[in-house]
């Protein structure tokens, strides 16, 4: 298995970001998005997902975070993708329920070529801190899109909107882990009967 390494990095007229990741990591996270709650949630992907994560951006946040939450999702759906290459030898499909006190989420991954988000989550409120949670679907959106992967997040029970998005990420971080883990046992085989992903 070669080097699942990338780097990606995005410029417009509303942001400026770079990506890396390690899929091989133990989990460590250099995060500096000018958003603090995405920064907590995206160091939940890295610890859960044993996924090294480097985020630096700059975005338009005086107007508001959309922008910036948005075109991270896409940025770091590119670095996953361009990491994983033709996906020969990855399990493809991953699962993960968590749950944080009240909280129970699950998420479940397949890394299928064909991009596709089911997101049926209500939040008890509508910020988090000065955080506004509609922008956590926009994130997933713009990392499905350019991850090409399909995601399905539940939140099955939850009172307490920050539970109920710190679940969500640690389950994505341990979906992502399991789907993206080498399978041995399939060796350099691309894992789908058509022959490409």
């Amino acid at each position: 298995m070669s080097n699942r390494t990338a780097n990606v990095e995005r410029t417009t007229n509303e942001t400026q970001i770079c990506v890396e990741v390690n899929l091989d990591g133990d989990g460590q996270s250099d995060l500096s998005t000018g958003v603090p709650f995405l920064d907590h949630m995206i160091d939940q992907i890295a610890r859960h997902g044993l996924i090294d994560i480097s985020i630096s951006a700059k975005g338009d946040l005086e107007i508001d975070d959309h922008h910036t939450v948005e075109d991270i999702g896409i940025t770091l759906g590119q670095a996953i993708s361009k990491a994983v290459g033709d996906k020969r030898g990855i399990r493809r499909y991953g699962h993960a329920y968590v749950p944080l006190d009240e909280a129970l989420s699950r998420v479940v991954i397949d890394f299928s070529g064909r991009p596709g988000l089911i997101y049926p989550v209500e939040y008890p409120r509508a910020r988090i801190g000065g955080f506004d949670v509609d922008l956590l679907s926009e994130f997933f959106h713009g990392f499905c899109n350019h991850a090409l992967i399909t995601l399905h997040i539940d939140s099955l029970r939850g009172e307490n909107s920050h539970h109920i998005a710190e679940t969500i990420f640690k389950a994505f971080g341990r979906a992502l882990r399991m789907a993206l883990e080498v399978d041995p046992r399939i060796g350099d085989s691309i894992p789908s009967t058509k022959g490409s992903l």
